[in-house]
């Protein structure tokens, strides 16, 4: 048997493994399961639907609510005991089942795009999740995969892993088969590889030996793991829920000190506040977020986007800058070598020759160069054989590999013709018969060749080489040196047809795109200009390189093109813009993309991409076309639309009518809605809400991106939450001074009123234009509807006495109806003059 997975005591790579090294069956895969767990940090049980219904049940004023009830029901007041719990868990089930809906819809679109792994079976190799690998499996692994669990290197062939994540290694380290000489530290253990680890080149045979929290990432994820910035979409909903909490806190205060002013009943009037509070909380919010969420991510699914994480959506649709490569994104991703030539710009043969060995031979994940190098033409490596590597880095931005033909032994090194040239000595001359030494003059004429080259458009690779001697064993980075110029290639790389219309749909709806490539300024310029691109500023990666955080953030804003960075430069450059306040999505593939995906507002991916850049995006887009993120921003858009439509009408119908009852309280002898009414008149008006997440959502609001900004729900709140406390003072003057109503009626006569006003006052409020204009969706009309027409008629039935109705006269209609008309004129004509006022300062 393998070392046990959960003991982490013993450096267990010291001693080889001890069982057979041929994988397993699939029943011992499944009992090894039950054994060990699954492959994660931390195991996460789903709780049972009973257990996740009855924690709805631990909202503090529920529980306040239904305890207080209980209290009530002890001193005769059974029937509103009855009452308010059905209303209560009424309100908790149609959450609990819209929200489990959309938690199961949401779960099945993640496992789509699921990291997998690679691992021999019954004789056979499968791809199965990483969860459900176990110690003792035997596992396949290749440049850019994410190493799943902790084992040993059973087989390997040039096999670079990049640890720095639990080592602090800088570099990729080598890993090989066999026992280390000594010493138990991380850093010794050259056969063995750990999880969460990057594979950087070459392949590899790993036997399983720990797995979850018994591997070394594991025992200290709790210590490694960074928390990420809040995105965009949670710091508004933490601002949203401190206003909601501080507006509660102050008006149940209020309520009660009045009513203890005016010695009235202390359990009833806690009650009342109690109810108060429910009735102000949008306690709908988070069903309306998840269900407007899933419904996102599923319509994002049929358009070509895998959402992992449904918060991203709300992101996505705030998202004012894409920072993204160009390759595969503005162009065509289908590279091809249209020239090799030596120092001089004359077609060579030889530099050809010398890019396929080094391409042909290197083990490294295949850049789209070097599948165009291998494409462009067979050329057989006869006796030549490699000896070793040095895998490309994007520090040194070069790879070299070193081979032998059985008399010659060569360092042949492909790279960034400014790093190349910079490591030569000297070049090759098609006039001499011997290299020629690389003087300045020569260097300068050298360097005009590339850069003219980068001029047309061209990516250029410096192709160099030098003979070491037949006895040197393998390749380091220190042999870069002393160099010998063949000359360079030259690749094209069109621009796609659909991304120049791509780009200025997305610029027309606000989305500013920000190139941040490794290839150099003259190629991207290019790319550009073809485009129609227009270059407000470009900084370098040395540049980036001389500048502090408070520098960059300075300098961020203009800049539409950052050439020449390396991945912790693009990290920067996001953080950056972050810090300005901008919603930044970052769109990367490569291996070294990972912590620029984690560090913006939303990562995107493609679904080609390495394991280790798909584990880390928030979506995953399964065409690599800017139109199909196009149509997810605008989707993310109308999701944001619909959650905010929900926000405006609760909190300005919530808040216009627990002002009135606060309000009421200090002049009315008694209280101004019983409590299992005001509870009643919640549950209905979410009733009303619930199709929101299905409503449609008006062209102007996906033409920019939006945030939930607090401010701008706060004076919405105001002003129309006024204009509702207004008519509702005005109900209650018809109320007692014209009707003579006696507290039953006016009890009864309220909660029509406000019914009717808060539902109706969805139509004006969903829309920032004119209401008829704007078609919602049959089943909000519906829904809307039939809660009015319960409102109106619940006074009349059997049900109605239970809550305290009475029927109301006939003059208490007409007047109902001339009010709400006149309501619902004033909120549209409040809502344009708010909107006017909130377009013009800005």
């Amino acid at each position: 048997m393998p070392h046990d997975a959960r003991n982490t005591d013993s450096a267990w790579w010291l001693a080889a493994p001890s069982i057979p090294v041929t994988g397993l069956s699939g029943a011992e895969a499944k009992a090894r399961q039950v054994e060990f767990g699954p492959n994660v940090f931390r195991q996460h049980r789903e709780a049972s639907l009973l257990r996740q219904y009855l924690s709805r049940f631990r909202n503090p004023l529920v529980v306040i609510l239904l305890a207080a009830s209980a209290v009530s029901a002890f001193t005769g007041a059974v029937a509103d005991f009855i009452i308010i719990a059905c209303i209560v868990l009424l309100s908790v089930t149609l959450d609990f089942v819209q929200e489990y809906r959309a938690g199961a819809a949401a779960d099945k679109l993640r496992q789509e795009v699921s990291v997998k792994a690679s691992v021999q079976r019954d004789g056979k190799l499968l791809e199965v999740a990483v969860s459900s690998l176990v110690p003792g499996d035997l596992i396949q692994l290749a440049a850019g995969d994410l190493i799943p669990a902790d084992g040993w290197v059973i087989e390997a062939r040039d096999f670079f892993v990049k640890q720095a994540l639990l080592t602090g290694e800088t570099y990729p380290v080598e890993k090989r088969a066999g026992t280390p000489a000594a010493g138990s530290d991380m850093q010794e253990a050259g056969n063995a590889v750990f999880m969460g680890t990057t594979v950087i080149s070459g392949t590899a045979q790993v036997l399983v030996a720990r797995t979850g929290a018994g591997t070394a990432i594991g025992n200290i994820a709790d210590s490694i793991s960074r928390p990420t910035a809040p995105t965009s979409f949670e710091l508004g909903t933490r601002r949203f829920g401190m206003l909601i909490m501080r507006l509660t806190v102050l008006m149940v205060m209020f309520v009660l000190l009045v009513n203890a002013f005016f010695h009235r009943p202390w359990l009833e009037s806690f009650l009342f506040a109690v109810a108060l509070a429910v009735g102000l909380t949008p306690e709908l919010l988070p069903m309306v977020v998840s269900v407007t969420l899933s419904r996102g991510a599923l319509r994002m699914a049929r358009r070509h986007v895998i959402v992992k994480r449904l918060s991203a959506i709300q992101d996505l649709g705030s998202m004012d800058i894409l920072c993204t490569d160009k390759t595969g994104t503005l162009t065509e991703a289908r590279i091809r070598l249209e020239r090799h030539m030596d120092a001089a710009g004359k077609p060579s043969e030889r530099v050809l020759e010398l890019a396929y060995f080094n391409s042909f031979f290197e083990t490294g994940v295949k850049s789209p160069l070097d599948e165009a190098i291998l494409a462009h033409g067979q050329i057989d490596p006869g006796t030549w054989q490699k000896i070793d590597e040095v895998p490309f880095d994007f520090e040194r931005r070069r790879v070299s590999v070193l081979i032998d033909d059985g008399s010659r032994r060569w360092l042949v090194v492909k790279g960034a013709p400014d790093e190349i040239v910079g490591l030569c000595t000297r070049y090759e001359d098609a006039a001499a018969p011997l290299p020629v030494e690389l003087d300045a003059a020569a260097r300068t004429a050298v360097q005009d060749q590339y850069h003219a080259l980068e001029d047309e458009g061209f990516r250029a690779l410096g192709i160099a080489w030098r003979e070491v001697p037949r006895d040197h064993p393998h390749a380091v980075v220190d042999d870069e040196s002393q160099l010998i110029l063949a000359g360079f290639a030259a690749f094209l790389d069109p621009p796609k047809p659909s991304a120049a219309s791509a780009l200025a749909a997305l610029r027309n709806d606000g989305v500013a795109i920000k190139i941040v490539t490794g290839d150099s300024e003259r190629v991207t310029r290019h790319v550009c200009i073809e485009l129609k691109i227009p270059v407000d500023g470009i900084l370098l990666g040395q540049e980036i390189a001389g500048m502090d955080d408070h520098a960059l953030q300075a300098r961020v804003e203009a800049a539409n093109l950052f050439c020449r960075v390396n991945p912790a430069q693009k990290e920067r450059v996001i953080r950056a813009l972050r810090a300005r306040g901008h919603v930044v999505g970052y769109l990367g593939d490569g291996i070294n993309d990972a912590p620029s995906l984690h560090g913006a507002d939303v990562g995107l991916s493609v679904d080609s991409a390495v394991d280790v850049a798909k584990e880390a995006a928030d979506m995953i887009l399964m065409r690599h076309d800017l139109h199909v993120l196009h149509a997810a921003v605008q989707e993310g858009r109308r999701t944001f639309g619909n959650i905010m439509k929900y926000i405006l009408m609760g909190t300005s119908s919530n808040f216009g009518n627990m002002f009135s009852m606060a309000g009421a309280a200090l002049f009315l002898p008694f209280l101004p809605m019983l409590p299992a009414q005001i509870l009643l008149n919640n549950i209905l008006y979410d009733i009303s809400e619930i199709p929101i997440p299905l409503d449609k959502v008006d062209n102007v609001d996906v033409r920019a991106p939006r945030v939930l900004d607090m401010a701008f729900v706060r004076n919405f709140m105001l002003v129309i939450g006024s204009i509702s406390s207004l008519f509702d003072f005005l109900t209650f003057y018809i109320l007692l001074v014209v009707l003579k109503a006696d507290e039953q009626l006016f009890h009864t006569g309220w909660f029509v009123e406000s019914l009717f006003t808060q539902v109706l006052v969805i139509f004006i409020i969903r829309t920032r234009g004119r209401p008829w204009h704007s078609k919602p969706h049959p089943l909000l009309i519906g829904a809307a509807l039939a809660v009015i027409a319960c409102a109106a008629g619940l006074p009349f039935t059997p049900l109605g006495r239970y809550f305290g109705f009475v029927p109301p006269p006939a003059s208490f209609y007409l007047v109902l109806g001339a009010m709400v008309t006149a309501y619902l004129l004033a909120v549209e004509v409040a809502k344009r003059l708010f909107y006017h006022w909130q377009a013009d300062w800005k």
